[in-house]
């Protein structure tokens, strides 16, 4: 008769998990989404649940003032920074983060804990914050049946994450110090395996040419060369030291690129010498017809943003911006991605 009855719960514990999986799939009341977004080279994304207004009052309602919310609906919303950001002019550090609100009727709260694995607000522990900052919500004109999250107004190094449902909207500003970053990533690229290759190197020599130390760019130029000498490296220490103000050692540095120059290097060096002599369709025809007939070249991120340049100096935003973004897309590693968000630096002003 025992072991009867130990067999008899032993049915009923083992039936347990079957009754509470679904048979099959069924839509979610609020279905789970995601938004994200590039800003300069960070990568920022929410995930949550969207519930929806449903004839009923929502803020001082469902979602009562005063009290905090999971921002959507289910287990708490996350939010995940790959670098360290300013929000709302704080500093955030990189990492994935529980993200809730603390809606009030002037002022709202906006809440990183640095537990992001909660169900809903129910083990929520203020002693796990990693920032607060307050916002200010706005009514709008048309109503938002579903909880809707996105990226407003984005530029270079800011983007707004917009929290609308309901007529309410609230906007939290989200920074990158586009310089620090990029500086960051390059530091940690090179400490892979780009250590041993001379184009990481000379990229990175580029950027801080380019960027105002000078200094650094020779340092990185010299590096290039003691990992290998190429044409690449070999320019790029000449415009180092043309910099620096030594044009004779430049020359020939040049003259000696010109002898041991790769397909891709003459790419670069071709469209730029039409580009800089402001031959813009001549420097365009060339790399449309070199990417026409080598669609698949691992240079094909160089080629767009050249491209890119080219369109600009010419006066051409929305082709500039379109070659930009393939470019941006092509891009193999955090490095090539670096040297592309420089070149929409220096034309961001005209395409946004």
């Amino acid at each position: 008769m025992k072991t009867r009855a130990i067999l008899c719960l032993l049915v009923v514990l083992c039936a347990v998990p079957l009754v509470a999986q679904p048979a099959i799939p069924l839509p979610d009341a609020s279905p789970a989404a995601s938004v994200g977004q590039r800003v300069g080279i960070t990568d920022i994304e929410l995930n949550y649940h969207r519930p929806a207004v449903n004839k009923r009052k929502i803020f001082g309602g469902l979602v009562p003032y005063g009290v905090l919310w999971r921002a959507g609906a289910n287990e708490n919303a996350t939010i995940k920074v790959s670098t360290p950001v300013k929000v709302e002019g704080r500093d955030l550090p990189a990492g994935t983060y529980g993200f809730f609100m603390l809606p009030g009727e002037q002022q709202w709260t906006i809440v990183f804990s640095k537990f992001a694995g909660a169900w809903g607000t129910y083990t929520y522990d203020p002693s796990e914050d990693a920032l607060r900052v307050t916002v200010t919500p706005e009514t709008e004109k048309n109503s938002k049946e579903r909880l809707h999250f996105a990226f407003d107004d984005l530029t270079n190094n800011a983007a707004v994450l917009s929290m609308r449902w309901d007529t309410v909207r609230v906007p939290i500003k989200f920074e990158v110090d586009l310089t620090s970053t990029i500086r960051a990533a390059m530091r940690d690229t090179l400490r892979t395996g780009k250590h041993w290759d001379s184009n990481a190197w000379a990229a990175a020599a580029r950027w801080e040419l380019r960027n105002g130390d000078v200094d650094k760019a020779l340092e990185y130029a010299n590096h290039a060369l003691s990992v290998g000498i190429t044409s690449n490296a070999l320019r790029t220490k000449a415009a180092v030291v043309e910099k620096k103000g030594d044009t004779k050692l430049a020359a020939e540095l040049r003259d000696r690129a010109k002898t041991i120059a790769t397909e891709a290097e003459i790419i670069g060096n071709t469209a730029f010498a039409s580009i800089n002599a402001k031959k813009y369709e001549e420097a365009i025809t060339f790399l449309n017809g070199y990417i026409a007939a080598n669609p698949k070249t691992p240079e094909a991120w160089r080629v767009y943003s050249i491209l890119g340049e080219a369109y600009a100096a010419k006066g051409d935003q929305a082709k500039a911006r379109e070659s930009l973004d393939k470019a941006m897309a092509a891009a193999n590693d955090v490095t090539e991605r670096a040297e592309v968000q420089d070149a929409i630096n220096q034309i961001g002003a005209e395409v946004k």
